[in-house]
């Protein structure tokens, strides 16, 4: 038919293996007992600072690596946050792998596919964004999980393979080469100008899942501690929404909120993006 629709309604396509895979594991990151909290953070420094490095340079600095880099160091300063869980006894990791997705063409399918970035915590910004940029261009099977394992997925059912995820979870070997610690960059895909927060399933102990970016008015406080004055001026802010996640098995409130205040503190300082070497270039 010349308008592309078929006679009965509706058209039927595979449900893919990776989607199979994709299916499977959120089944068993729903089980998890996963506490949640919604924020914003004040990013207009470090934008200005990427928007800089752009007009001297031609260079898109990748967003994604600056979150990436801020939550590591956060973590390494709350080791008991990089930890897996066992049975009765807890592995807490000596260095912070953080995981983040690179989506690949698999099979004529673009798939995320996850990315670990190993001892993130003693990595610059430059060295996480290379890292991220290397691997969105790179076309070996063995970048990560899903492409080396499609094979597996088309022998076994659904249910062998989240028994097969979960024994993953478990594992101290796959914490150490993916991490306990994740980044998803979602909204970077979606529209900006609205705030957009996404809740995740997620198989991490902490998992960061960025939103929009949206500019709000904001009230330039000449004394930040106390609370803002009729007639102090007001200036667009640029806002990055984040979803911080935990897995209460390990982490209590107290210490979430911690973490999520000294996250804050870095990534609105923009500090991370001139160490080292000063202004980034």
């Amino acid at each position: 038919m010349g308008n592309g629709h078929s006679r009965r309604g509706y058209s039927v396509t595979s449900f893919t293996v990776n989607r199979r895979m994709a299916a499977a594991s959120a089944a068993v990151c729903a089980q998890r007992h996963t506490i949640h909290g919604l924020t914003h953070v004040d990013i207009s420094r470090p934008r200005r600072l990427m928007r800089e490095h752009r007009e001297r340079t031609g260079e898109a600095l990748s967003l994604t690596a600056y979150v990436v880099a801020c939550v590591a160091r956060a973590v390494a300063e709350y080791p008991e946050l990089n930890a897996i869980r066992r049975g009765g006894r807890l592995f807490v990791l000596d260095d912070v792998t953080v995981s983040t997705l690179v989506e690949r063409d698999i099979e004529g399918e673009c798939v995320p596919e996850p990315f670990g970035i190993r001892a993130a915590q003693d990595k610059t910004f430059r060295q996480i964004h290379d890292e991220i940029r290397e691997a969105q261009v790179h076309q070996d099977g063995r970048l990560g999980g899903l492409s080396g394992m499609t094979w597996v997925a088309r022998f076994i059912p659904g249910f062998l393979f989240r028994t097969f995820i979960r024994m993953a979870a478990r594992s101290v070997r796959m914490a150490m080469r993916y991490g306990t610690v994740s980044v998803t960059a979602v909204g970077m895909f979606g529209h900006r100008g609205s705030p957009l927060w996404f809740i995740p399933l997620s198989g991490s102990t902490v998992a960061v899942t960025v939103g929009g970016i949206v500019s709000w008015p904001v009230v330039e406080q000449a004394f930040p501690d106390r609370s803002p004055q009729e007639g102090e001026p007001i200036e667009a802010r640029e806002q990055l929404c984040l979803t911080v996640s935990f897995d209460h098995d390990i982490v209590d409130g107290a210490p979430a909120a911690r973490f999520v205040a000294r996250l804050t503190e870095l990534l609105e300082s923009g500090s991370l993006l001139c160490e080292n070497t000063g202004p980034v270039r």
